[in-house]
């Protein structure tokens, strides 16, 4: 019982630090050295929608994680959950301060995307260990592929935003392939299918609102 709450507690902490508080990244912000950063007005608009739309994929990460964490009983795998969503939290951090740069908000159905990615990580959860990490893989195979495209749509002179965006590829890419080394099992077509489509909904609206 005193596990169980304790366990509540972590996750309700963890939501409001991820959807109230500032972050903070323990590695410095990626920047490309000697490329200063000039956008005109429509520049600024586009990348602050871009960035919005990243900020709130490393939100629902601080989620998946967290629900992933409380439901293994694997403590090394724990660990491991954990440790990525330190990472992630750098880029939570990242893109909340170059969302500021730009004199963008962020969305305002964070809460939102936080409880539907909680609650997917705990289905992923309660399906076994190696269904929750296969759902990790996917999900960070996916989000590779959005911010590689994200990449070819940021203004070319958007220097500061575009090294955040390919640092944060090269964790994500990191991630899949600890979660797959860790025994992450392939999900069905279907499955991928149906994350995509969610995917799409959401990053469409993250857009906007």
């Amino acid at each position: 019982m005193t596990r169980s709450i304790d366990a509540f507690f972590s996750a309700a902490d963890s939501a409001l630090r991820t959807l109230f508080a500032t972050p903070r990244a323990l590695r410095q912000c990626p920047t490309l050295p000697g490329d200063a950063t000039v956008l005109s007005a429509t520049e600024k608009r586009k990348a602050g929608a871009l960035m919005r739309v990243n900020h709130v994929g490393e939100v629902c990460a601080q989620a998946l994680y967290s629900a992933q964490a409380l439901t293994t009983s694997d403590p090394a795998l724990k660990a491991q959950f954990e440790q990525a969503a330190r990472e992630e939290t750098d880029h939570l951090a990242w893109t909340q301060g170059r969302l500021d740069e730009l004199g963008a908000r962020r969305s305002l159905l964070n809460p939102l995307w936080y409880a539907g990615a909680f609650g997917l990580g705990l289905v992923a959860g309660r399906l076994g260990d190696r269904a929750s990490l296969g759902f990790l893989v996917e999900t960070e195979r996916q989000v590779e592929a959005h911010l590689e495209s994200h990449l070819e749509r940021l203004p070319a002179a958007d220097h500061a935003s575009r090294a955040i965006v390919a640092q944060m590829k090269e964790d994500e890419a990191a991630h899949a392939a600890a979660a797959a080394q860790a025994g992450g099992r392939e999900l069905p077509a279907p499955v991928r299918a149906v994350m995509r489509a969610a995917a799409k909904v959401m990053t469409t609206t993250a857009h906007y609102v």
